[in-house]
């Protein structure tokens, strides 16, 4: 895919990783709609990147607000990129996960991508050109850890999702991809409870991936990517 001129949205867009997707992005041309619940760090993030960053405040996990949002923006465009980068961890020992921890993982991580997704697809099967929609999972989609199974449960059913979805629109011309990174250094871990280290992978890099993924040759099919920072464990 050429990126220029192609229109991307991207949620989880004021910080860590959907700024940086956002930031790559545009430097290819490509003009982003960037969502989050933070409107000052939207600001911020458009008076860097400029009129081709088009902040949106919301909240994706309130259906409504998403399908009117993209009922309203593409009445004389489509989107060509979707980027589901938007999710949140609750760690801690099955006894002491609370029922609104489990839920909060299961709005943002799952139902959310499907309001969107189920949102947005109808209107990439109109788009003459090849489209691609992106899922960011986590290596906790890929093996269990102690003390994070709700979280665990979410990046599972995300990889499953994502194969499913995979094989569902390929011959629709949209491409899925979903993306495994391990640790990085961005504030989802400052929010789960977690410490960042010396070794975690930077989100700038993870990005890269993105990009590469999305500029393939459109008969190219990327579907699963998995990330981890070389050496696992803090040098210190």
């Amino acid at each position: 895919m050429n990126l220029n001129g192609k229109i991307a949205i991207v949620t989880g867009a004021s910080s860590g990783l959907g700024a940086d997707f956002s930031r790559r992005l545009i430097a290819k041309g490509t003009i982003v709609y960037g969502i989050a619940r933070r409107a000052d760090r939207l600001e911020k993030l458009q008076n860097e990147l400029g009129s081709a960053f088009h902040p949106v405040v919301m909240d994706i996990t309130i259906e409504n607000d998403v399908r009117n949002w993209v009922s309203d923006t593409f009445k004389d465009t489509l989107p060509d990129i979707l980027v589901n980068n938007a999710g949140i961890g609750k760690f801690g020992a099955i006894d002491e996960l609370t029922s609104e921890d489990w839920h909060t993982m299961i709005n943002l991580n799952l139902n959310a991508i499907f309001y969107l997704t189920s949102a947005i697809t109808p209107l990439m099967k109109k788009n003459d050109a090849i489209c691609h929609i992106i899922n960011i999972a986590s290596i906790a989609g890929k093996m269990g850890n102690p003390n994070i199974s709700g979280y665990n449960a979410t990046k599972f059913a995300l990889g499953g999702f994502s194969d499913a979805l995979m094989k569902e629109l390929r011959n629709d011309g949209i491409k899925v991809s979903c993306l495994y990174p391990g640790s990085i250094a961005t504030e989802f871990f400052k929010h789960s409870g977690s410490e960042i280290h010396d070794r975690m992978m930077q989100s700038d890099d993870v990005a890269t991936v993105l990009i590469n993924v999305l500029e393939m040759p459109d008969s190219f099919l990327i579907d699963e990517v998995v990330m981890r920072p070389l050496f696992p464990k803090s040098a210190k």
